[in-house]
C-alpha cells in the first residue's frame, strides 16, 4: 500500500512539473500563424506590416519559432529577459525550427540576403 501511494505521489509531481504549454509561431514575409503544436491546425494567422514581430512567452511556455522564408535569407532575432539580459542572433530563416523557454519578449526582424 505504501508503495502505490508512493508511485502516486511521484507519477502526480512529474506531470505536474513537466507540464509546460508550448506557443508554437510561424513567420513568414508577410503573415504570422499561430498553431496548435500537437494537431498542426492553424489557430489564427495575420498579415503583419508592422516591423518587426513581437512574440511574448510567459513564464512556465515554450516557444516553437518557425522561420519560414522560401528562399534563403537571414533574420535577426533579439531575445530580451526579463533579468535585463538581451540576446541577439542572426537565424537561418529558409525553414528552420527554434525553441526557446520563457519569460522572454522575442522580436523577430525582416529576413536579409547577407548574414550581418
Amino acid at each position: 500500500m505504501k508503495k502505490l501511494m508512493l508511485c502516486s505521489a511521484l507519477s502526480i509531481l512529474f506531470f505536474n512539473s513537466y507540464s509546460q504549454d508550448t506557443i508554437c509561431t510561424m513567420v513568414t514575409q508577410d503573415v504570422v500563424h499561430k498553431f496548435d503544436y500537437y494537431t498542426d491546425t492553424i489557430l489564427e494567422s495575420n498579415e503583419h506590416t508592422q516591423r518587426p514581430v513581437v512574440i511574448n512567452v510567459s513564464d512556465g511556455e515554450v516557444l516553437c519559432l518557425h522561420l519560414y522564408d522560401e528562399k534563403k535569407r537571414y533574420r535577426k532575432v533579439i531575445f530580451y529577459y526579463n533579468d535585463g539580459d538581451v540576446v541577439k542572433d542572426i537565424l537561418n530563416s529558409k525553414s528552420n525550427v527554434y525553441y526557446t523557454t520563457g519569460p522572454v519578449r522575442v522580436e523577430v526582424r525582416k529576413p536579409t540576403i547577407l548574414k550581418i
